[in-house]
């Protein structure tokens, strides 16, 4: 008899710590795509921060955090249903993208001797993945404790790329303010791999467009950058930021720099200081909205970061693009912090390698940190 109620102790005593692990996790249905269900799963911690969550993309749909006041806004653009997110509006939200984010060049590229060609969705040359990257997928999850864990297999030839790989991306909320990202892949063929997250910021409200998105500060840890041609594929050079616009490394508002920008708004990729160790995390960026005391600190093991303004949504004399409750989003009403490895660097021997090999094991690691500056 005493062992059975120690029997049923232990199964309540277990029973009990996964609900109080998984109490800060929730999750719901939120539709349908290609006879898949879509699940939402939203993360809450102790200082009133909350971060949804779907399978489709894994994509993240929302970051909730107090201002100064106490007052709860969502900070990242996006839609209210699966819908807006399969929609050609869609400017990548919020997504995981891969299996290789920002540009390949002539979307094309050699392995080991073999040349490949991928997918072209911009022109000549493949974007974020392709015509139907890992942003449009729907990917399997779970909870475990107080995580939620994302995997995704992406077949051999998939989009063109080689090798069949198995993807894995991890979120977790803690009550520090650390949104941690960490996304993994393996594969038995040699494959380019450069995953990062596409979340649009906007630390006043995602609802608040460019009048607001100007009065930022930015921070930058990065002394170089990656100089692109004409149609924003690297050049191959890698020139300091020394004496230009491209120099964010002391604080500086967006709006006192934004318009002398070449193409219209920032889309470079920023370089962390060398040598770097991609086994540590370093620090990326800090970006602070005066008005409302809200700070974004940005941390990876990343060699590089894309700074995006937005610059792609409409002008504010067209048709806005319409998110969450109706919101226009219009031309610079976000930012983006893409941690990854340097755009095209399969094509360019002097970036860092992007290829993962059989028996090794890509590990990408974000940290976003949502909070309050002092």
């Amino acid at each position: 008899m005493f062992m059975y109620y120690l029997f049923v102790f232990l199964v309540g005593l277990s029973w009990l710590g996964m609900t109080m692990a998984q109490g800060t996790i929730s999750v719901t249905s939120w539709g349908i795509v290609d006879d898949q269900e879509v699940k939402k799963f939203t993360l809450r911690n102790k200082v009133g921060q909350e971060v949804d969550i779907v399978t489709y993309g894994a994509t993240i749909t929302a970051i909730k955090t107090p201002d100064k006041h106490g007052n709860i806004e969502d900070v990242m653009l996006g839609f209210d249903n699966i819908e807006g997110y399969q929609s050609s509006n869609n400017p990548y939200f919020g997504a995981t993208i891969g299996r290789v984010a920002n540009r390949i060049g002539k979307a094309t590229f050699v392995v080991d001797g073999q040349r490949y060609h991928v997918s072209k969705n911009i022109g000549e040359d493949s974007l974020h993945g392709g015509t139907h990257g890992w942003s449009m997928k729907v990917w399997n999850a779970t909870v475990e404790e107080d995580r939620v864990v994302m995997t995704l297999i992406s077949p051999d030839g998939d989009e063109g790329y080689p090798g069949t790989v198995t993807a894995m991306a991890t979120f977790q909320l803690n009550d520090d303010g650390e949104l941690c990202i960490k996304m993994r892949a393996t594969s038995p063929k040699a494959t380019p791999i450069n995953l990062t997250n596409h979340g649009y910021f906007n630390l006043a409200g995602h609802t608040t467009n460019a009048a607001e998105l100007y009065k930022h500060v930015f921070t930058f840890n990065a002394d170089r950058w990656t100089v692109t041609d004409s149609g924003s594929i690297p050049t191959g050079e890698i020139r300091s930021v020394e004496n230009s616009v491209m120099d964010l490394r002391n604080a500086t508002t967006l709006g006192d720099v934004i318009d002398k920008v070449p193409g219209g708004g920032y889309d470079y990729n920023f370089c962390l200081p060398i040598p770097h160790d991609n086994r540590k995390i370093s620090f990326v960026a800090k970006v602070v909205h005066p008005g409302t005391g809200r700070r974004l600190d940005v941390y990876s093991n990343q060699p590089g970061v894309q700074f995006y303004t937005s610059n792609s949504l409409p002008e504010r004399n067209n048709t806005a693009v319409i998110g969450k409750n109706g919101a226009q989003y219009f031309k610079h009403a976000a930012f983006c912090l893409e941690t990854q490895n340097y755009p095209d660097a399969i094509n360019n021997r002097n970036f860092p390698n992007s290829v993962l090999r059989p028996g090794d094991i890509y590990e990408h690691i974000v940290i976003y940190k949502f909070g309050v500056d002092n």
